[in-house]
């Protein structure tokens, strides 16, 4: 181990509730909702930006993944609108290229998600929503959401394995695992001495 790098101790953490559900006992904490890149905002190469938002919200990222759906799949997601003169071509668009699937963890995600996506049509969408903002066709709007805790619920369970929803824990100051330069971590941190961790890389 290189002795001119130390890294910051993990503080101790209290125990916190874990939930593999979409929402908690308490109304609108540890609420879990899908949210869906369409085919034409992976093609326009919105991925980054659509998921930075979601992040400076301060939601938890916990399941994702990129996806070429089948038919049968949105059979089973889109099942209320098999009888819609549309739903051909709702299919012949969401199989036209790849999706990515995403699961978010926060406090009321599921309502601050619908309106952080805004209107499904883009031309009555506020300035500042993913549709507002990149949307252009009513046909064609970028993202889906799930839109109440029992969709929420449905459509988790349909995308995703138990085993692809990873719960984890942001790092803080005191958690943190990067090595880095002692006296640069000291001076930045006002720290005198600190204690030397393995880190698993």
């Amino acid at each position: 181990m290189n002795s001119g790098n130390r890294i910051i101790p993990r503080a101790h953490q209290q125990p916190h509730a874990r939930t593999n559900s979409s929402a908690s006992d308490i109304p609108g904490v540890k609420e879990r909702t899908l949210v869906a890149i369409k085919p034409d905002g992976v093609q326009r190469r919105l991925i980054g930006q659509i998921i930075k938002r979601f992040e400076q919200r301060g939601f938890r990222l916990v399941g994702l993944k990129m996806v070429q759906v089948s038919e049968e799949l949105l059979a089973q997601h889109y099942v209320s609108l098999h009888k819609k003169p549309f739903y051909p071509s709702v299919l012949q668009y969401m199989t036209s290229g790849p999706v990515v699937a995403m699961v978010w963890e926060g406090h009321n995600v599921i309502k601050s998600t619908r309106m952080l996506v805004g209107d499904t049509n883009p031309a009555e969408a506020v300035p500042g929503t993913l549709r507002g903002d990149f949307s252009i066709h009513v046909s064609r709007n970028v993202v889906h959401a799930s839109d109440s805790v029992e969709v929420a619920q449905k459509e988790i369970s349909l995308w995703f394995q138990r085993s692809e929803l990873i719960d984890w824990i942001a790092s803080g100051v005191n958690e943190c695992m990067y090595i880095v330069p002692c006296n640069r971590l000291e001076t930045h941190l006002g720290l005198n001495s600190l204690i030397m961790h393995p880190v698993l890389l």
